[in-house]
């Protein structure tokens, strides 16, 4: 807390802190550990630091550390918004994952959220799991509809190299899911959730009408954001677009070394190809306008060519504005890859 409260006070007077602070995302870790007065004093830092024009507050909870005296806490502080992970209710794959909590604590979070204050909160869950069933999945969905919940976040299972579950399929222990199968229960989540009003705004968010995360769009947008902590991410857009990360070095955090990164020069067609990959993850797509004038990068022959292709397929919609449609969207990276790779 003392280094994170110092990390924070240096930023005074620098160019970071005269740019109106809109959102605040507590996350990356498990914020919900830490005491209330510990949220108050780091938020009264960042407001003496920091302007401060506050539209959206995000805090991650984990289902096995809440409880009713801790939200009601956190909304009086200003916290506006909850995120809590619950992946799944069964027990089976709860192990599998290697999560905390229960399916009993998951369920009794998501009572708590339901009685708190909060009205906008968002629900992580995961598919594609191996073993897991569309059964299995469909109970998911039972559950946490119940709920009636504002918005959601599902996740495809990604299987990183070097991690527990990516030796496990390394060493044929686990086959990983196949792609039919993932593509079967992405149109499962998809269908379910348009039918209770809960409609995709981006490859993997859910949310009821006025209920998107406005943090998470800064990052779509290339908006500038600040990361505090070890292993938080930067991105600075002034005359010259620059990211930074902060090294995952608890221990040279505490010391009060300088963790961060060598700062990464990105060019404007680095920033519009990137602009264009998140763009065409999201519901509204992009414009060719915003690609002209904001990152001066024009569609070639090839790439329009391709679009009116794509278009004729109903994986596109192609005029002023480029998007996916539901049939694109599901496989989205293999036509954002193609677009940028005809440039």
């Amino acid at each position: 807390m003392e280094r994170l409260l110092s990390e924070i006070q240096s930023y005074k007077d620098s160019p970071f802190a005269s740019e109106k602070v809109e959102t605040i995302y507590f996350g990356g870790g498990t914020p919900s550990l830490l005491e209330p007065k510990q949220v108050e004093d780091i938020l009264a830092e960042i407001r003496e630091v920091f302007a401060l024009d506050i539209r959206e507050l995000t805090f991650e909870v984990n289902p096995d550390d809440v409880n009713a005296a801790f939200l009601q806490a956190l909304h009086g502080l200003g916290v506006t918004r909850l995120s809590m992970g619950v992946q799944t209710f069964q027990p089976d794959l709860l192990a599998f994952m290697n999560r905390a909590h229960s399916r009993r604590e998951a369920l009794g979070c998501l009572e708590l959220l339901q009685a708190s204050a909060f009205d906008s909160y968002t629900v992580d869950i995961i598919y594609g799991n191996p073993g897991q069933s569309l059964e299995d999945l469909n109970r998911d969905l039972d559950l946490l509809l119940g709920f009636d919940p504002p918005h959601i976040s599902a996740y495809s299972l990604t299987i990183e190299p070097g991690t527990r579950l990516g030796k496990q399929v390394e060493l044929g222990r686990i086959a990983p899911p196949e792609e039919d199968k993932v593509a079967d229960h992405f149109d499962v989540i998809n269908d379910r959730l348009k039918a209770q009003g809960i409609e995709r705004y981006e490859v993997s968010n859910y949310s009821r009408p006025g209920r998107e995360a406005v943090h998470n769009r800064s990052y779509w947008r290339h908006r500038n954001y600040l990361g505090l902590g070890p292993a938080a991410h930067s991105f600075w857009w002034d005359q010259k677009a620059v990211r930074w990360e902060q090294k995952p070095d608890l221990r040279g955090y505490l010391r009060g070394g300088d963790i961060r990164s060598d700062r990464e020069a990105l060019t404007l067609e680095q920033l519009a190809e990137e602009r264009l990959m998140m763009g065409l993850r999201t519901r509204e797509g992009i414009t060719k306008e915003e690609l002209n004038h904001r990152y001066e990068y024009r569609l070639s022959e090839r790439q329009t060519s391709y679009l009116k292709a794509r278009a004729e397929e109903q994986k596109v919609r192609f005029d002023a504005r480029i998007k996916l449609t539901d049939k694109g969207i599901k496989i989205a990276d293999a036509i954002i890859l193609d677009l940028i790779t005809l440039h």
